[in-house]
């Protein structure tokens, strides 16, 4: 097992933070995996950083520890019924990847979820989600290593506790597994078409589609992100920076009374308003401080304008954000990106 001294985490995170680790190893498999860790002691440093695509992370300073990066690999399927197939994928994959094979055999479940960076393993960590889905919609269960017993064990749904933009893998269990690979169980036909979310309708509209397939659903996605959303490859984000924060009716009420036009999602007693429209209100639409920038198409998402902004920068900008929407709104903004 190579393990790499002061190795550069430049090009493992999305954001091109140039931070180092003090010591990184890559795994491909469950052995090698189990091996490392059973031999981190010698390093005599307990702190391991387990790292998927790096897209949903922000590395703030140097990490005085281990960093596995997990290239667990591999796709299986098992037909359930005339109309259900269960399809696992290793942590490793790349999620676009996995969900364009998906649809390559017609399986349907994931198509809205198309162009969200990352890899598999961290998908039911965050319990992804966009335009009208999210992971726990299709999610059986998943396959984790447990990290002080390296014994392998087995969540379904309920086990997971999904939330939005939550799980247990980011509360209780955070820290204590690392998720080996995941299980959806998806449609084979007679595909359940989710069009509600307007930009999906419009950008169909464009393409002249009607009878939309789970490949259109798929290519309207694509196009919406890809016109809205920075490329990683191009400049340095991490997708979406902050929650849509959910607030009380009776807070809405009193936001709304005074910004009438805010948009709302209503849910029971709770409403969601979206962070970007509230960032933007406060003037910080395509701001640029330093090296630090919110993006001048989606302020929601935070990049790194000159490829030179360290995590600490990122940070501090993102908490100037917060105070600005707390400041003006009464409303405080949640980061989606975990902080290291």
């Amino acid at each position: 097992m190579n393990i790499q001294e002061n190795y550069s985490l430049k090009n493992r995170n999305t954001f091109g933070v140039d931070v180092s680790a003090k010591h990184f190893a890559e795994v491909s498999n469950l052995d090698e995996l189990v091996e490392i860790l059973s031999s981190t002691q010698s390093l005599h440093n307990p702190n391991v950083l387990f790292l998927g695509g790096g897209s949903n992370i922000l590395l703030t300073e140097d990490f005085d520890g281990l960093v596995i990066q997990l290239n667990l690999k591999g796709i299986s399927e098992e037909i359930i019924n005339e109309n259900e197939v269960l399809v696992t994928a290793n942590s490793g994959e790349n999620w676009h990847e996995f969900v364009q094979f998906c649809l390559n055999k017609n399986y349907g479940g994931l198509e809205n979820l198309s162009l969200i960076p990352g890899n598999v393993g961290t998908s039911p960590m965050q319990n992804i989600g966009a335009y009208g889905t999210e992971i726990k919609d299709t999610f059986v269960s998943c396959k984790v290593l447990n990290l002080e017993t390296l014994a392998i064990e087995k969540f379904d749904h309920e086990q997971c506790n999904f939330g939005y933009r939550e799980s247990i893998f980011k509360r209780q269990g955070k820290g204590k597994y690392v998720i080996l690979e995941v299980t959806f169980k998806l449609s084979t036909k007679n595909h359940l078409i989710k069009t509600e979310y307007g930009a999906i309708s419009t950008e169909l509209k464009n393409l002249g589609i009607e009878n939309p397939t789970i490949q259109d659903i798929s290519k309207a996605v694509i196009n919406i992100r890809q016109s809205k959303l920075p490329n990683p490859k191009v400049i340095g984000n991490a997708g979406s920076f902050f929650k849509n924060p959910t607030i009380s009716l009776e807070e809405f009420l009193r936001v709304q009374e005074k910004y009438p036009e805010i948009p709302n999602y209503p849910n029971g007693n709770v409403v969601k308003v979206p962070a970007g429209w509230l960032i933007e209100q406060c003037g910080w639409k395509g701001k640029q401080i330093g090296n630090v920038a919110s993006h001048e198409l989606q302020a929601l998402v935070i990049v790194n304008k000159t490829g030179k902004a360290s995590g600490k920068e990122i940070f501090d900008f993102s908490t100037m954000i917060i105070d600005s929407v707390k400041e003006k709104f009464g409303i405080e903004l949640e980061r989606e990106v975990n902080i290291i």
